[in-house]
């Protein structure tokens, strides 16, 4: 199991990291991970992090389609894998309506063809066999009625197969991973009901697929106070990180089997009910999506992570040397 540190989006004010993601690749961790919502963007601080680095792999988790044209994500992709000697690992994802109709202010529907449509181009830009053209709907290449004509990028990228995973909770957009990705980044990750959730999304996938899993490690001997910071996440994410009809990270704890469970929360949150919905978060469900505890409790935990269909571990929360080397040698010792 190869392990990555999620740094995730920067909250109210800068967060530079580079002390940490220094002290990561000491330590042998894989990869480092940013990621986007609708403050910091996810390039800036791996171009950051990039530049100050040598070995560690560099990941998105995950880039929004709708922020950016294939072209442009293609574009700043090649050009940040160039920088950092081939070391980028390419997540994109669609997002949710909330975000991409209200922040980008671009139309949501049909986000799986969206998708497929969005990672060939990018594909077509890097292999750079012919100037780049595109049926659309989505993104037609050249713009149908205009004066455009087709284009091939004038800069040979590093590889013209920049690893790219998708950001996926549906298990038709984990079935599209697994067709058209190399990896799958799953943001709530049960080990135990994986298999169950996602087996037949993921038979077409290839041997060397990777499911590169976001985990909040949490090493406390206090077992209940770390589940606290894990129900707060999962209060935020199924009360208020989607519509009230439409909320992807309520779905799949629905599918975990919290179905009438996510509903109470999300009914809590919505109602301005915060403290009751946090309250409504079985411990069940919090200490099945991290690894919490003091160390010889997580240890235990590991080996079912070990036993399900998980390749990496992209590990949230740990900053100081202390964790991190303690997580280090309980996934890599």
């Amino acid at each position: 199991m190869k392990l990555g540190l999620n740094l995730g989006y920067w909250q109210r004010a800068a967060d530079d990291a580079t002390e940490t993601v220094l002290l990561a690749e000491r330590l042998g961790y894989d990869s480092v991970w940013t990621a986007e919502a609708y403050g910091s963007d996810a390039f800036t601080p791996l171009a950051w992090y990039g530049a100050r680095t040598s070995r560690i792999k560099l990941g998105t988790s995950v880039v929004q389609l709708s922020a950016r044209t294939p072209a442009a994500t293609a574009m700043t992709a090649m050009t940040l894998d160039h920088l950092t000697g081939g070391r980028l690992l390419l997540g994109v994802g669609a997002s949710g309506p909330q975000v991409v109709e209200g922040w980008y202010g671009q139309p949501f529907g049909r986000p799986l063809a969206r998708t497929r449509e969005y990672v060939e181009i990018m594909r077509k830009i890097w292999r750079r066999e012919e100037p780049v053209t595109a049926p659309g709907p989505h993104h037609p290449l050249p713009l149908p009625g205009g004066l455009g004509k087709p284009l091939k990028s004038i800069t040979h990228p590093l590889r013209p197969d920049i690893p790219v995973y998708l950001g996926a909770e549906g298990p038709r957009n984990v079935a599209l991973s697994a067709e058209i990705a190399q990896g799958w980044l799953p943001l709530f990750a049960f080990p135990e009901k994986i298999g169950e959730m996602y087996g037949e999304a993921l038979a077409p996938a290839p041997p060397d697929f990777d499911i590169a899993a976001m985990v909040l490690v949490l090493i406390d001997d206090d077992v209940p106070r770390a589940l606290e910071a894990v129900k707060m996440m999962l209060t935020l994410y199924i009360g208020g990180m989607g519509a009230k009809h439409r909320n992807f990270h309520a779905d799949i704890i629905g599918r975990m089997g919290f179905a009438e469970t996510a509903e109470r929360i999300q009914a809590l949150y919505l109602s301005g009910r915060k403290d009751e919905a946090f309250s409504a978060v079985p411990d069940e469900l919090a200490d099945g999506i991290s690894l919490v505890g003091p160390a010889g409790r997580i240890k235990e935990r590991l080996e079912v992570w070990r036993a399900s269909p998980v390749t990496s571990l992209l590990v949230m929360g740990p900053r100081d040397e202390a964790s991190l080397t303690t997580v280090r040698d309980l996934v890599l010792g």
